[in-house]
Protein backbone atom coordinates (compact mmCIF):
# COMPACT_ATOMS: atom_id res chain seq x y z
CA UNK A 1 0.00 0.00 0.00
CA UNK A 2 1.10 3.53 -0.79
CA UNK A 3 -0.14 6.54 1.20
CA UNK A 4 -1.36 9.84 -0.23
CA UNK A 5 2.08 11.38 0.32
CA UNK A 6 3.77 8.61 -1.71
CA UNK A 7 5.19 6.72 1.28
CA UNK A 8 5.24 2.93 0.90
CA UNK A 9 3.78 1.22 3.95
CA UNK A 10 4.06 -2.39 2.83
CA UNK A 11 1.56 -5.24 2.83
CA UNK A 12 -1.64 -4.26 4.67
CA UNK A 13 -5.01 -5.99 5.02
CA UNK A 14 -7.73 -4.70 2.71
CA UNK A 15 -10.04 -3.63 5.53
CA UNK A 16 -7.28 -1.69 7.27
CA UNK A 17 -6.25 0.04 4.02
CA UNK A 18 -9.88 0.97 3.31
CA UNK A 19 -10.37 2.45 6.81
CA UNK A 20 -7.13 4.47 6.47
CA UNK A 21 -8.36 5.88 3.16
CA UNK A 22 -11.77 6.77 4.62
CA UNK A 23 -10.17 8.43 7.67
CA UNK A 24 -8.18 10.71 5.39
CA UNK A 25 -11.26 11.35 3.21
CA UNK A 26 -9.77 9.88 0.04
CA UNK A 27 -10.25 6.77 -2.14
CA UNK A 28 -8.35 3.47 -2.16
CA UNK A 29 -7.30 2.86 -5.78
CA UNK A 30 -5.75 -0.33 -7.16
CA UNK A 31 -2.66 0.76 -9.10
CA UNK A 32 -0.90 -2.50 -9.91
CA UNK A 33 -2.99 -5.64 -10.30
CA UNK A 34 -0.27 -7.72 -11.96
CA UNK A 35 1.79 -8.38 -8.84
CA UNK A 36 1.10 -11.04 -6.20
CA UNK A 37 0.17 -8.61 -3.42
CA UNK A 38 -2.00 -6.08 -5.24
CA UNK A 39 -0.60 -2.53 -5.08
CA UNK A 40 -3.10 0.08 -3.83
CA UNK A 41 -2.71 3.80 -3.33
CA UNK A 42 -4.68 6.29 -1.25
CA UNK A 43 -5.62 9.19 -3.55
CA UNK A 44 -8.47 11.37 -4.77
CA UNK A 45 -9.83 9.30 -7.66
CA UNK A 46 -11.77 12.20 -9.22
CA UNK A 47 -8.64 14.34 -9.39
CA UNK A 48 -6.67 11.39 -10.78
CA UNK A 49 -9.23 10.90 -13.58
CA UNK A 50 -9.29 14.63 -14.34
CA UNK A 51 -5.48 14.80 -14.61
CA UNK A 52 -5.48 11.70 -16.82
CA UNK A 53 -8.04 13.25 -19.22
CA UNK A 54 -6.10 16.53 -19.38
CA UNK A 55 -2.92 14.63 -20.20
CA UNK A 56 -4.70 12.80 -23.04
CA UNK A 57 -6.06 16.08 -24.42
CA UNK A 58 -2.57 17.63 -24.41
CA UNK A 59 -1.12 14.62 -26.22
CA UNK A 60 -3.91 14.79 -28.84
CA UNK A 61 -3.11 18.45 -29.53
CA UNK A 62 0.51 17.66 -30.32
CA UNK A 63 -0.34 14.78 -32.68
CA UNK A 64 -0.56 15.53 -36.37
CA UNK A 65 -3.23 13.48 -38.08
CA UNK A 66 -2.26 12.65 -41.65
CA UNK A 67 -5.30 12.62 -43.86
CA UNK A 68 -5.49 10.67 -47.11
CA UNK A 69 -7.08 12.66 -49.92
CA UNK A 70 -8.29 10.88 -53.01
CA UNK A 71 -8.05 11.99 -56.64
CA UNK A 72 -9.88 9.98 -59.30
CA UNK A 73 -8.92 9.99 -62.96
CA UNK A 74 -8.87 7.95 -66.13
CA UNK A 75 -5.98 7.04 -68.49
CA UNK A 76 -7.35 9.16 -71.38
CA UNK A 77 -7.98 12.28 -69.36
CA UNK A 78 -8.20 15.63 -71.15
CA UNK A 79 -5.43 18.18 -70.52
CA UNK A 80 -7.65 20.70 -68.71
CA UNK A 81 -9.11 18.01 -66.47
CA UNK A 82 -5.63 16.66 -65.78
CA UNK A 83 -4.32 20.13 -64.85
CA UNK A 84 -7.26 20.63 -62.47
CA UNK A 85 -6.58 17.29 -60.76
CA UNK A 86 -2.84 18.03 -60.45
CA UNK A 87 -3.56 21.49 -59.00
CA UNK A 88 -5.84 19.85 -56.44
CA UNK A 89 -3.19 17.24 -55.59
CA UNK A 90 -0.55 19.99 -55.16
CA UNK A 91 -2.84 21.79 -52.73
CA UNK A 92 -3.32 18.59 -50.72
CA UNK A 93 0.43 17.89 -50.63
CA UNK A 94 1.18 21.47 -49.55
CA UNK A 95 -1.22 20.95 -46.64
CA UNK A 96 0.89 17.88 -45.70
CA UNK A 97 -1.82 15.37 -46.61
CA UNK A 98 -1.25 12.09 -48.43
CA UNK A 99 -2.77 11.90 -51.91
CA UNK A 100 -4.10 8.65 -53.30
CA UNK A 101 -4.62 8.52 -57.06
CA UNK A 102 -7.24 6.10 -58.36
CA UNK A 103 -7.12 5.42 -62.09
CA UNK A 104 -10.27 3.77 -63.42
CA UNK A 105 -10.27 1.73 -66.63
CA UNK A 106 -13.03 1.11 -69.16
CA UNK A 107 -13.11 -1.41 -71.97
CA UNK A 108 -9.68 -2.28 -73.31
CA UNK A 109 -7.84 0.56 -71.57
CA UNK A 110 -6.43 -2.00 -69.15
CA UNK A 111 -4.50 -3.64 -72.01
CA UNK A 112 -2.67 -0.43 -72.94
CA UNK A 113 0.13 -0.54 -70.37
CA UNK A 114 2.19 2.18 -72.10
CA UNK A 115 -0.71 4.64 -71.68
CA UNK A 116 -0.87 3.89 -67.96
CA UNK A 117 2.90 4.18 -67.52
CA UNK A 118 2.92 7.53 -69.34
CA UNK A 119 0.20 8.83 -67.02
CA UNK A 120 2.12 7.74 -63.91
CA UNK A 121 5.35 9.29 -65.18
CA UNK A 122 3.54 12.53 -66.04
CA UNK A 123 2.06 12.71 -62.55
CA UNK A 124 5.48 11.96 -60.97
CA UNK A 125 7.09 14.78 -62.96
CA UNK A 126 4.37 17.30 -62.17
CA UNK A 127 4.37 16.56 -58.43
CA UNK A 128 8.12 15.95 -57.96
CA UNK A 129 8.72 19.14 -55.93
CA UNK A 130 5.65 18.62 -53.72
CA UNK A 131 5.88 14.94 -52.89
CA UNK A 132 7.16 11.52 -53.83
CA UNK A 133 5.42 8.31 -54.78
CA UNK A 134 4.95 5.76 -52.02
CA UNK A 135 5.30 2.10 -52.92
CA UNK A 136 4.20 0.87 -56.32
CA UNK A 137 0.98 0.91 -58.29
CA UNK A 138 -1.69 -1.44 -56.99
CA UNK A 139 -4.09 -3.12 -59.42
CA UNK A 140 -7.54 -4.09 -58.11
CA UNK A 141 -9.68 -5.27 -60.97
CA UNK A 142 -10.49 -2.32 -63.24
CA UNK A 143 -8.81 0.15 -60.90
CA UNK A 144 -5.21 1.06 -60.21
CA UNK A 145 -4.12 3.12 -57.22
CA UNK A 146 -0.88 4.69 -56.02
CA UNK A 147 -0.09 7.22 -53.31
CA UNK A 148 1.99 10.34 -52.97
CA UNK A 149 3.53 11.43 -49.68
CA UNK A 150 4.35 15.12 -49.06
CA UNK A 151 8.00 16.14 -48.91
CA UNK A 152 9.41 16.99 -45.51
Amino acid sequence: MITESGEQIGVVEFKEALTRARNVGLDLVMVGSGSAPVVCKIMDYGKYNYDKQKKQQRSKKTQKVIKVKEVKLRPRIADNDYNTKIKLARKFLEEKNKVKFNVFFRGRELDKKELIEQLIERIKEDLAEYGSIEGSADYQGRRMSFSFVPNK
